[in-house]
């Protein structure tokens, strides 16, 4: 018993299925809060989240077993407690659960009961749910322990409250989407402490997987609604919390005392802190010793060279200009000049003798046919071959610079520009790509490792968008202006409206019906395109999963 408690947070990194990465900064951080009563964990910190099907190795299940029993003997020590998440079988049955580790034991397991299965989710797939938890006696206090989905729907609280809950302590694995900080606190957590009269901290994990992102910004909130500690966003961090028992009525109640309060990343902020740490543990965690990108003196492969400095520092990026006949001395000045202020190796490969020796070879086939979108191609597939060749001689991975605008309308050549081991800007539509460009060139960035002033020339940012593989070609000459587009877009693919509807909202007709053709029939680039994270409700990959081959049209 107690009339104080010392709740550790700690808001960490975690390596899916590397359980002895993971353990060591589990202990580390025990070892480093010594006089702290309890150390919480991110959602299965023991395994890493989300392990999607490699939670089908029995052999992974078996040693996450066997290191809980490890940790759990650790506590021996009387040294803090642990609440630690993985995963467990019970009657042949896969759970997500979290374990709390005392007195050298597991003292107590509490399963998940709501299983996610939308968007990035489909923990319906691997885990069973468990039963409505019961609240869990530690010095003093019952805990009730819902883990991530738990909270989003009232029940499970609500359980744990009739049953003498004082402190709620959410585990969670919540990836990033723009404005979801909002959302978890506002939405969720505060509705969940103000409806059952119960504090509620939330510990979220920070880190890149894959196509996905995590923010960290765990926090606690109060019954009242009123947010006690705010963790910061986009960096590990360990929080120790202190909560202490006070009267209320008859009985008691416990408070945590007023913490830190950290201001979270605003928009566009989040966003290039998102592709900014989404590249970074891509690369880092993949043992890859750097990027090597084409740079072409536009927008989209300026701002990508600025995330691979900001992720990785620019001695770890190397950029290439491959001119062609059609490139403009302006695109020529703007390479350079961004690679001059962004500190990185900036190489010409000249693709002419490539595209002259490609027109020689083809030219018996061709004979009769004018050029046309084929040599348009042929020139992106040469630099899409050039980066690759670079990739593979000397090891850095091949950044991909197209961004959401062009992969959903296929304005993209695949085996060309598509070509690449990661895509920052995957989910960024034209118009996400100008407003983080224009942030980034006034502010630097809170994780950035990059320079404290401008990234790249402003008129790589004003002047008409070009691919330059024609000549005085301008995007417009094929896209709708991408205001008018991004507008689109947002209602086809974010909101799933019909022709109809977005022709209502103002848009002409004629246009959004051939950018729905086009969306439709480019599906095929985009599921041999690079993994790219996840910005938005809608991601190409994790969240929208169209057929190749349908004919199903709203207009």
């Amino acid at each position: 018993m107690s009339d104080t408690l010392r709740i550790t947070l700690a808001q960490l990194n975690q390596s899916v299925g590397d359980l002895a990465a993971n353990v060591a900064a589990m202990l580390a951080v025990r070892e480093s809060n010594p006089d702290s009563d309890l150390i919480v964990y991110p959602e299965l910190m023991l395994i890493g989240y989300p392990p999607e099907d490699l939670i089908m190795k029995p052999a992974l299940i078996e040693r996450a077993a066997s290191e809980l029993e490890k940790l759990a003997r650790v506590t021996a020590d009387g040294g803090p407690a642990m609440l630690v998440g993985s995963v467990f079988i019970r009657d042949g049955d896969l759970h997500n659960g979290v374990a709390l580790l005392e007195g050298g034991r597991i003292a107590a397991t509490r399963f998940k009961y709501e299983l996610p299965n939308y968007g990035t989710f489909d923990e319906k797939r691997y885990f069973m749910p468990g039963p409505l938890p019961e609240p869990v006696l530690f010095k003093g206090a019952m805990l009730g322990l819902p883990i991530c989905e738990d909270i989003w729907h009232p029940d499970v609280c609500r359980h744990l409250a009739e049953l003498g809950a004082e402190i709620f302590i959410c585990i969670n694995g919540s990836p990033y989407e723009i404005d979801k900080d909002v959302l978890r606190i506002d939405g969720v957590a505060k509705r969940r402490a103000i409806d059952t009269g119960i504090p509620l901290a939330y510990l979220n994990r920070v880190g890149g997987q894959d196509e996905i992102v995590f923010d960290g910004a765990s926090f606690v909130v109060g019954p009242e609604g009123a947010l006690w500690v705010q963790m910061p966003d986009w960096e590990e961090s360990v929080v120790t919390t202190v909560w202490t028992q006070t009267a209320r009525g008859s009985g008691s109640r416990w408070r945590c005392e007023a913490g830190e309060e950290h201001e979270l990343a605003e928009h566009p902020e989040d966003i290039y802190c998102a592709m900014v740490m989404a590249l970074r543990d891509y690369v880092n965690k993949n043992r890859f010793p750097g990027v090597v990108l084409g740079l072409s003196g536009g927008i989209d492969s300026a701002i990508c060279a600025a995330i691979a400095v900001d992720a990785l520092g620019p001695d770890r990026v190397w950029c290439v200009m491959m001119p062609s006949r059609y490139t403009s001395q302006e695109s020529l000045e703007d390479a350079e000049g961004c690679a001059n202020m962004l500190g990185v190796r900036l190489d010409t490969v000249p693709i002419a003798p490539a595209v002259d020796a490609f027109g020689d070879m083809l030219a018996p086939v061709f004979t009769g046919k004018q050029p046309d979108l084929t040599e348009e191609n042929i020139q992106s597939r040469i630099r899409g071959v050039t980066l690759m060749a670079l990739s593979n001689k000397f090891g850095p991975m091949l950044v991909t610079t197209g961004n959401k605008s062009e992969m959903s309308v296929g304005y993209a050549t695949i085996y060309g520009d598509m070509n690449g081991g990661y895509n920052p800007l995957k989910d960024a539509y034209k118009t996400t790509v100008f407003a983080v460009s224009e942030w980034r060139n006034a502010h630097r960035p809170k994780i950035g490792l990059g320079p404290d002033g401008p990234v790249m020339p402003q008129r790589i940012i004003t002047k008409p968008p070009s691919a330059e593989l024609r000549p005085d070609q301008k995007d417009s000459d094929s896209l709708p202006p991408y205001d008018v587009l991004d507008a689109i877009l947002v209602g086809l693919v974010e909101n799933e409206k019909s022709v109809d509807q977005i022709v209502a909202e103002g848009h002409d007709r004629a246009t959004v019906s051939r950018i729905e053709r086009l969306l439709n029939i480019a599906e095929y680039k985009r599921r041999q395109a690079p993994p790219g994270v996840k910005l938005g409700a809608r991601n190409y990959g994790r969240d929208r999963r169209y057929p190749i081959t349908h004919g199903f049209r709203t207009g």
